[in-house]
C-alpha cells in the first residue's frame, strides 16, 4: 500500500488519533476524487465505462478504487449520491429565490432541464438502473430529486396555509411524475426544443398552484410576489 493511503501508526501499534484524523479526512477526499472522476469518465464513455478509464481519470490505480468501494456496484452508487446532490443544489435555490411565482417555477423548471440535458449520461444515475447499480441507490436518487421538485409545491401550499397533509402530499408527488415522466420523454424524443417544455411545465405548475389558491380563498398574480418560505426537508 502506498505510504499516502496507509495510517501511520504510534510505537503501541495503534493510530495516532491526530494522525487518524488525517489519514479519514485523506480517505474523504480520495473517495470524493475517484468519485468525481467517474463521473467525468461516465460523461464521456457513457453507461458501460471501465473502472480501467476511472483509475486513469483518477491518478490512482485499481486496487485503490476497490479498497474505497469494494465494487463497481458500490462506486456507482456513491456516483448517483454525487449526481443526485448536484441537482439538488442547483434546483432548491431557486424555488426560494425573491421575485414573482412564474418566474421562479420557470427558473426551477428550466434548470431541471437544463441539467438533466447538459448532462444526458451522468443524469441517468438516478433516472434509471445502470449495470452494477443498486435498486435501492435509484430509487433513493429518485426520491433526493422528488424533494427537490416537491419544494416548488411545498413552499407555495406553506404560504397558502394549507394544512391537508394528505392533500399537499398527492399535489407534491403529481407534479414530481409529471416533470419526471415529461422530462424523460424529453430527453428521448426531442420532439419539442426544450424552451416549449420548460414554458408548458411553468404554465402547467402555475395553473395548479393558481387554482389550489383560489380553493383556498386567496388570489394571487402570476407576476406579483409573494413569500414562499423553506420548508424543513
Amino acid at each position: 500500500m502506498p505510504a499516502a493511503d496507509r495510517p501511520e501508526k504510534s510505537s503501541a501499534g495503534s493510530p495516532v488519533d491526530g494522525r487518524s484524523t488525517r489519514w479519514a479526512a485523506h480517505r474523504t477526499r480520495r473517495r470524493e476524487e475517484i468519485v468525481d472522476s467517474a463521473l467525468v469518465v461516465l460523461g464521456r464513455e457513457g453507461r458501460d465505462f471501465g473502472l480501467d478509464q476511472v483509475a486513469v481519470e483518477a491518478g490512482v490505480t485499481k486496487p485503490v478504487i476497490y479498497r474505497h468501494f469494494g465494487d463497481r456496484g458500490a462506486l456507482i452508487d456513491a456516483m448517483a449520491d454525487r449526481a443526485t446532490n448536484l441537482l439538488v443544489e442547483r434546483l432548491v435555490p431557486l424555488v426560494y429565490v425573491e421575485g414573482p411565482p412564474v418566474a421562479r417555477i420557470r427558473s426551477a423548471m428550466d434548470e431541471f432541464l437544463r441539467f438533466l440535458d447538459g448532462t444526458p449520461n451522468v443524469s441517468l444515475l438516478f433516472r434509471r438502473r445502470l449495470p452494477g447499480q443498486n435498486d435501492e441507490a435509484v430509487d433513493a436518487g429518485r426520491e433526493l430529486v422528488a424533494q427537490a421538485l416537491t419544494g416548488v409545491i411545498g413552499g407555495y401550499a406553506d404560504a397558502l396555509g394549507l394544512e391537508e397533509p394528505a392533500f399537499v402530499k398527492v399535489w407534491s408527488q403529481s407534479l414530481v411524475g409529471a416533470a419526471q415522466a415529461t422530462a424523460e420523454w424529453w430527453l428521448t424524443t426531442r420532439e419539442v426544443e426544450r424552451d416549449v417544455v420548460v414554458e408548458h411545465l411553468t404554465t402547467l405548475v402555475w395553473i395548479q398552484i393558481e387554482g389550489v389558491a383560489r380553493r383556498c380563498g386567496i388570489a394571487i398574480e402570476p407576476d406579483v410576489p409573494f413569500a414562499v418560505t423553506r420548508r424543513a426537508r
